[in-house]
């Protein structure tokens, strides 16, 4: 494994040893006078992933721009204060993740992303508590029953033992579920009786009593837990912002924010913005007034941090699962998940915010919450044209209508997709799809064959773009079963899913997202080319070192 280090742009100034190629003059042999650039990498396998998916060896950087790519004679063609051989490693854009969520981590938070077992999980809440004292919250993520050596979900009673005096609430990957202690619950006033909130459940056991397990509705726990300051949240937010450079990530679109929270996104890129992943902020929308109010719309902000779309959840997750399905659930006579608010209501949603202006980008992941999300969205467009709109819709893991997709070509509806959910939530899907719809599961091929622009991001189910990467090419669960292998992409389609098409969602395809003359200089050297490795190596390439701007801001030791 290779340790990892981020690097801050004040300390590059020392940084000698890059490389480059190609401008306006790149074709001419007359290399006397030598131009300028700032840095110059060459002796690489440069995938450039432009729409032709040209390859070069060389790329010259200069103001942070990207202004010459071609081959080794860049090196003579420019006077470069730094030039680094990339020894033959390949060099891409940086991976673009158009749908995860970063934040910070208050000081009763337990990080459960790598926990593999339940008894794992009692010790960690058990050493929290100790570490917090009875009475205080512990709050956690990211646990996934689908890695665990019981396989199973942690339970009340897991909690209980482990932190008996202490309220506990613990979210699932992916955020749509948590398990809760008894006297967590006990303060939410929930008990056996409780009827289940509109658009969730709270699961119960064979013989009717609790088994810690809320789903969709979890803020009825949640809601109850002290909120942290931005001051206790910053440190952390921003590790975790820097973090993302080791995976090769150089934006984001953050799925999901307030207005009133944005300010400290503008606080934090005032001050680390150089070291940080460039970001897009979804926002929640409150209403005409308030938003009008707040001052700004999508597209508002620099290069470094703008506003982004509305975020809308359609229906719920799929971990429960809620998702809005036409069909029952797979052994379910009625069951079909649920929206998270009223058709009415939903429909008026849509049409108020697209009405405002507001680019919207709409959580979606059953077939019946896409094909009425979209019936919505062509109806809005309707009602109040606009050219360019970029309307998306986040997930899309179950197949809709070949009519709902002929729509979304026909309104120029776009998809941010998640490969990696096929991968890491293939035992969701096992249990709880039968037929086409779990073949087809997070379709690739066919919503692109219909003429629907189509990304590729992570929703944190892992962060790691190579998952998504190996998971669209292969179509494998983690048992490696091959879902719908007719859903595949080419490795090159699936790269460009992840970079520029990435790009698109934010209008920004003509400044970054490919190695191209004119865009900013937001690049990774990998140890492997994802071209040409093995399928079953995809997942093992590792980050070398992540540029932005032309800066090295991360190397692996």
């Amino acid at each position: 494994m290779i340790t990892r280090r981020v690097l801050f742009p004040l300390l590059l100034l020392a940084v000698a040893g890059c490389s480059g190629e190609s401008d306006e003059k790149a074709q001419s042999t007359d290399y006397a006078p030598q131009l300028e650039a700032d840095l110059v990498l060459y002796n690489g396998k440069v995938l450039t992933l432009d729409a032709q998916g040209s390859v070069a060896s060389a790329v010259a950087v200069r103001d942070g721009d990207i202004i010459a790519v071609g081959d080794d004679s860049l090196l003579q063609r420019y006077a470069s204060s730094s030039t680094r051989d990339l020894l033959g490693h390949t060099l891409m854009p940086g991976f673009i993740d158009s749908h995860i969520h970063i934040r910070g981590n208050p000081p009763h938070y337990i990080d459960l992303t790598t926990a593999r077992s339940v008894a794992e999980i009692r010790e960690l809440v058990a050493a929290k508590a100790a570490e917090v004292g009875p009475g205080n919250w512990i709050t956690g993520y990211g646990w996934s029953e689908d890695v665990m050596a019981e396989a199973r979900r942690p339970l009340i009673g897991d909690l209980d033992a482990a932190a008996p005096d202490n309220p506990v609430i613990l979210t699932r990957a992916g955020g749509h579920s948590a398990v809760c202690s008894s006297l967590a619950l006990e303060l939410a006033d929930i008990d056996a009786t409780t009827p289940d909130p509109e658009g969730g459940s709270i699961e119960r056991d064979e013989d009717g009593n609790l088994n810690g397990v809320i789903r969709e509705r979890q803020q009825l726990v949640g809601e109850l837990v002290p909120p942290a300051t931005a001051a206790e949240l910053r440190p952390s937010l921003v590790a975790n912002l820097q973090d993302l450079l080791s995976l090769g990530i150089t934006s984001i679109i953050q799925a999901q924010d307030t207005i009133d929270h944005y300010p400290e996104w503008e606080a934090i890129y005032a001050q680390y913005g150089a070291s940080l992943p460039r970001a897009a902020v979804q926002l929640t929308y409150e209403g005409h007034e308030r938003m009008a109010a707040f001052g700004r719309i999508t597209g508002d902000g620099n290069e470094a941090l703008r506003v982004g779309a509305i975020k809308i959840f359609a229906d719920g997750g799929f971990t429960g699962p809620a998702a809005y399905t036409s069909l029952p659930y797979k052994g379910e006579d009625e069951y079909r998940g649920q929206l998270n608010m009223s058709e009415a209501d939903l429909e008026t949603l849509i049409l108020n915010a697209h009405r405002d202006g507001w680019q919207l980008g709409i959580h979606a992941i059953g077939d019946e919450a896409i094909n009425l999300t979209v019936a919505y969205l062509a109806a809005a467009l309707q009602d109040t044209p606009r050219d360019d709109h970029r309307h998306y819709l986040n997930h899309f893991t179950i197949m809709p209508t070949a009519q709902t997709m002929d729509t979304m070509a026909a309104n120029e509806i776009a998809i941010t997709q998640q490969p990696n959910f096929t991968y890491t939530l293939e035992g969701r899907y096992v249990a709880n799809l039968d037929g086409a719809r779990l073949e087809t599961n997070n379709p690739l091929r066919t919503p692109m064959e219909h003429g629907i622009h189509l990304a590729i991001s992570s929703d944190i189910l892992p962060i790691g773009p190579m998952t998504g990467i190996y998971a669209a090419v292969t179509r494998k669960g983690m048992s490696g079963r091959v879902f719908g292998p007719q859903e595949k992409l080419s490795r090159f389609e699936a790269l460009r899913g992840y970079t520029a098409l990435g790009a698109y969602l934010t209008f920004e395809e003509d400044r970054k997202g490919s190695i191209e003359v004119g865009r900013m200089a937001d690049m990774i050297v990998l140890s492997a080319d994802p071209m040409t490795v093995p399928e079953d190596e995809l997942m093992n390439i590792e980050v070398l070192q992540t540029y932005l701007n032309g800066n090295l801001v991360f190397e692996a030791d």
